[in-house]
């Protein structure tokens, strides 16, 4: 199985993990004398079961991640530069979003209000930040799916 592959269906045990859950809660009162829609008893072990099957996914997508080394790094750490680019660029934008905006003044003796900073510059620094993360999801992408998950 491909480290990509892995990865889906990690994604896809979350959200059924989650469904199961809601299941498992619409079903967890009845009125006396009725029976639940569906058996809270088979959705515990559906559940258990996704839950295990996570489990072994995460560890060894871990594992892979650890292990695999692109242009001297692992995988972990090109995650962990991805994560903080991202975040980066996240407070970076709502900066300058904050530095764009204008006010309005009905007439010249209001009070002017102006950036504190060179909203064209840190605008470059976004769009190569930008560049710059999508370049490096594309080479962890590209990784995911020629690398086989450790098993």
């Amino acid at each position: 199985m491909k480290l990509a592959e892995a990865l889906q269906e990690r994604a896809d045990l979350n959200r059924n993990i989650e469904a199961i859950k809601n299941r498992l809660s619409n079903n967890a009162l009845v009125q006396e004398g009725e029976a639940p829609a569906e058996n809270p008893e088979k959705l515990k072990q559906e559940l258990d079961a996704s839950i295990s099957r996570l489990a072994y996914l995460i560890a060894h997508i871990n594992q892979t991640n650890c292990q695999t080394v692109i242009n001297g790094q692992t995988l972990t750490e090109l995650i962990a530069q991805k994560d903080a680019l991202s975040l980066k660029l996240h407070v970076y934008r709502d900066v300058v979003y904050a530095g764009s905006q204008t006010s309005y003044r009905a007439r010249n003796t209001e009070i002017k209000i102006k950036s504190t900073f060179s909203v064209p510059v840190w605008q470059a620094e976004v769009d190569k930040m930008a560049k710059e993360l999508r370049q490096l999801d594309n080479k962890l992408q590209e990784c995911n799916w020629s690398t086989e998950l450790l098993e």
